[in-house]
């Protein structure tokens, strides 16, 4: 039994109604090139976000299933109610055909992935729709999973949701297109390849055994998205009746998009900024060591790991980087290795065994280097009191890996 479709309107509160301000954001005016190259007080975020509270609120309707809800869904909703025309739209959650059909937008129910009409599920047999390839060594891979509903809407509405949040990457066609495929990289996917049920190790090959993973994380966005659907068991104990399933939907929707804007945030006012910093680094290095497997950073805290590896296949590095230098926030210079790509723990080629666990004299003379504070004792980062010492460390570990 479906309830009337007045119940089954919803509307998210978050956000307050009123007249239509102007979207306020700040942007530098210095060339894309440049602005990364500034200080961090004037320029470590050229973009700002813009402020889309006060907004006037859209009378379209978006269409999506009821019942037990996921982060696809979910998350999908709140990408469309970014949009200027559906912005804090009413939700119809239900599994009727009909009543869907009075739906403006419908998502992740119904059957049909129709850009044309406004459809969007990805349930019917023979759907195959995969974001864009993305490049590995070189070469442009497939990706491991299909398109969930929101992979869908963040296909077609992408760009205009982090537009909106960022007016001023309109301005710069390279930079937005930079931030759309991180974030399919760095978040959409993991929600797409969750929703469709791709496995996160990829299946044994032939005569191999098969990895297993050694501990199950439980704190992502989808499984604190399934927490918060009512428990089969849950009563309010205000009203002594079961939670409202669809304000909880709103809960898990405004979760999914405060996620989405931290990851955001930081590409964009973090990631982005500091991008031009380490392709100067990158393409200087062989004035930092003949080897070319050493770089400097002018100073720690940017992220640089992430725009190495995209730097090196985007200059087609013949020889990778082994070794990043930069000062920490109280001077010291650190030698920090470079990871190799996809793992959290393997080096590319670790600090010698000999220095790791060694702290500052013991470690001078391990090392017969001068101004040494410490190695840590896997041996993926160390320090020096002193730029000329850390570039010895960084030229002793390379020597010790070619004698």
């Amino acid at each position: 039994m479906h309830r009337s479709r007045a119940a089954i309107l919803l509307c998210c509160s978050s956000v307050t109604s009123g007249a239509r301000p102007r979207a306020s954001f700040v942007r530098s005016s210095l060339p894309t090139s440049l602005r990364a190259m500034s200080t961090n007080s004037d320029a470590a975020a050229p973009y700002k976000r813009a402020k889309l509270s006060g907004l006037p609120a859209s009378a379209k309707t978006i269409g999506t299933h009821s019942g037990t809800f996921q982060a696809d869904e979910a998350l999908g909703v709140w990408l469309l109610r970014q949009l200027s025309v559906y912005r804090r739209s009413p939700v119809v959650r239900s599994r009727d055909p009909a009543v869907l059909g009075t739906c403006d937008i419908v998502i992740d129910v119904g059957g049909v992935y129709d850009h044309a009409t406004l459809k969007y599920d990805h349930h019917q047999r023979g759907y195959d729709e995969r974001f864009a390839p993305k490049l590995k060594e070189g070469r442009e891979v497939g990706r491991c999973t299909k398109l969930s509903a929101s992979g869908l809407v963040y296909r077609h509405y992408g760009k205009e949701v982090i537009s909106e949040h960022y007016p001023a990457l309109t301005e710069s066609a390279s930079d937005l297109d930079w931030v759309y495929a991180k974030m399919y990289d760095s978040f959409m996917e993991a929600i797409d390849a969750i929703d469709t049920g791709v496995e996160p190790l990829p299946a044994a090959k032939d005569g191999e055994e098969e990895v297993q993973l050694q501990y199950k994380d439980s704190t992502g966005l989808s499984a604190r998205v399934g927490r918060t659907n009512p428990r089969w068991n849950e009563v309010d104990d205000a009203t002594g009746a079961s939670p409202n399933p669809d304000a909880r939907f709103e809960i898990a929707s405004d979760m999914c998009g405060q996620d989405f804007l931290q990851v955001l945030t930081k590409l964009v006012e973090g990631d982005l900024p500091a991008r031009s910093i380490v392709a100067s680094a990158v393409k200087d290095r062989y004035a930092c060591d003949p080897s070319g497997e050493i770089i400097k950073l002018p100073s720690g805290g940017l992220p640089w790991k992430n725009q190495v590896y995209d730097l090196e296949r985007e200059l087609k590095l013949e020889v990778p980087i082994k070794y990043v230098l930069y000062t920490d926030q109280a001077g010291m210079w650190r030698i920090q290795c470079v990871s190799v790509e996809g793992k959290a723990f393997e080096n590319r080629l670790g600090l010698p065994s000999a220095w790791r666990g060694v702290r500052d004299q013991d470690l001078e003379k391990v090392a017969g280097i001068a101004g040494c504070t410490f190695c840590h004792a896997s041996g993926f980062i160390g320090g020096n009191k002193s730029y000329e010492g850390a570039l010895e460390m960084a030229r002793v570990a390379l020597k010790g890996r070619k004698d």
